[in-house]
């Protein structure tokens, strides 16, 4: 892309090296790992910063996850881009899969299914993204994620089979 002459926004991030949790991944139960996270025991994800999600909750089944959009999320519609809304649905729906996980047991996505229901801007306000456990069996487990903005409205929905896998 071209340089305009407008005026230029930067933003700068860090994060903690993503190794050391996923070192931990099968070592810990999936809903250990994700309330060490939250409460500041472990670092989160570099994605998290990345898209800077503003919070985390977990409980066996359930995850919620936070994010104010932002201009840096936008695309060249002037709405929030689809990947970024895919991304909270992922997130959500995966860890709440993970939440159910056993010491020993990681898993995969398979696929996520996403419906995006209404545009969502920086006039959204605070987006909430509640990820739950629909089916979970031996092999594979189904979860959803409802993405709704500041005014409890419904903007995007998805859906995300996982694969178990068995961890050394």
């Amino acid at each position: 892309m071209t340089q305009t002459q407008e005026p230029v926004r930067s933003r700068t991030f860090t994060w903690a090296d993503p190794a050391a949790n996923a070192a931990l991944v099968g070592r810990r139960s999936g809903l250990d790992l994700l309330r060490a996270m939250i409460a500041g025991e472990l670092p989160p994800p570099p994605v998290m910063h990345l898209m800077d999600m503003t919070r985390m909750e977990a409980d066996e089944g359930r995850v919620l996850v936070e994010l104010i959009p932002q201009e840096f999320h936008y695309n060249p519609l002037g709405t929030v881009h689809g990947g970024v809304i895919s991304a909270l649905l992922d997130t959500a729906a995966g860890c709440a899969v993970h939440t159910t996980l056993p010491t020993g047991v990681g898993y995969t996505s398979l696929d996520l299914n996403v419906k995006f229901l209404r545009p969502v801007t920086t006039a959204s306000g605070m987006l909430r993204c509640e990820g739950t456990v629909l089916q979970r069996g031996r092999r594979t487990a189904l979860g959803e994620a409802r993405l709704t903005d500041a005014k409890n409205r419904l903007v995007a929905h998805a859906t995300s089979s996982c694969l178990l896998l068995p961890l050394e």
